[in-house]
């Protein structure tokens, strides 16, 4: 499942980086970078004000969260927020996978896939999957699969919440633990995205330092791997119900056709390898 989920998780997360998604939140009024971002991904709970979206998002400073929401809900609502990230999804996919990809009957198989596998999974404890959950699966087959991709990514992103928390891991200490392994995005992007200073950032690297997860030189430690390996573990012990209810054949038969659309969008520049390492 946590092979699948590599594999399909991208297909979600590839439009944080289009400037198609930006350009149809800023025709609502909405300022882009943070603002569009917590905008575009809280709108299916609602308009939740800055607590919400920090629980449930996990990573970011609340501060930083609460310069743009509920601020964004005086601008425009959620209903025509999930409107426009849809049309930003259909244009982000038309430009890096082209039409021939779009019409394929290996995009309409994945679509049905993903759709089956993310029926499965449980609403309880889980709030961003649920709320997705409750939206409409888009008709045609790129957007269907977009929507799949977000609900097995909210799905298992739930739960990734839940297994820091037993692992006693704050948001912060998290994305600087993960960022040690150099396959995170750089710190520069996670302080700036996420709105930690680079003294909050210092300070969670010395807490993971007195509890033997970071050396002096601020690399992972094998306590660190070792933690890591439990979260992840937990988490796809929590993750299993989509891939359960999809089966093992379908389940790789998926992991393999969203590999090949993920692939292609790595070909067509969709993740800046700029964006990504511990620089």
């Amino acid at each position: 499942m946590s092979r699948c989920h590599a594999e399909v998780s991208p297909l979600h997360a590839a439009v944080y980086f289009a400037p198609e998604r930006e350009d149809e939140l800023a025709k609502l009024g909405l300022e882009r970078g943070s603002t569009a971002y917590f905008a575009g991904r809280a709108a299916p709970l609602g308009a939740v004000g800055a607590g919400a979206v920090t629980a449930t998002f996990a990573n970011f400073n609340h501060e930083h969260v609460a310069r743009s929401l509920p601020a964004a809900w005086t601008v425009t609502t959620p209903e025509a927020v999930l409107d426009a990230r849809l049309r930003g999804v259909d244009g982000m996919l038309r430009r890096l996978l082209g039409p021939d990809a779009l019409t394929s009957t290996e995009l309409a198989e994945a679509a049905g896939l993903a759709v089956r596998a993310a029926e499965g999974g449980h609403r309880e404890a889980r709030p961003l999957y649920a709320a997705n959950a409750d939206l409409p699966v888009p008709g045609e087959p790129h957007l269907a699969l977009w929507h799949a991709a977000t609900l097995l990514r909210e799905h298992r992103g739930d739960g990734h919440v839940a297994a820091l928390a037993v692992a006693g891991l704050s948001g912060l200490e998290a994305i600087v633990l993960h960022n040690a392994t150099g396959t995170a995005a750089t710190s520069a992007l996670l302080k700036r995205t996420r709105g930690w200073s680079d003294e909050q950032w210092a300070d969670a690297r010395e807490g993971l330092r007195e509890r033997g997860l970071l050396d002096e030189a601020g690399e992972i430690t094998e306590a660190g791997v070792a933690l890591r390996a439990e979260a992840e573990a937990l988490t796809d012990r929590l993750d299993a119900a989509p891939y359960d209810h999809l089966g093992p054949a379908a389940t790789a038969r998926l992991t393999a056709l969203a590999g090949a659309f993920t692939a292609a969008l790595r070909r067509a520049g969709a993740f800046p390898a700029a964006a990504f390492g511990k620089g």
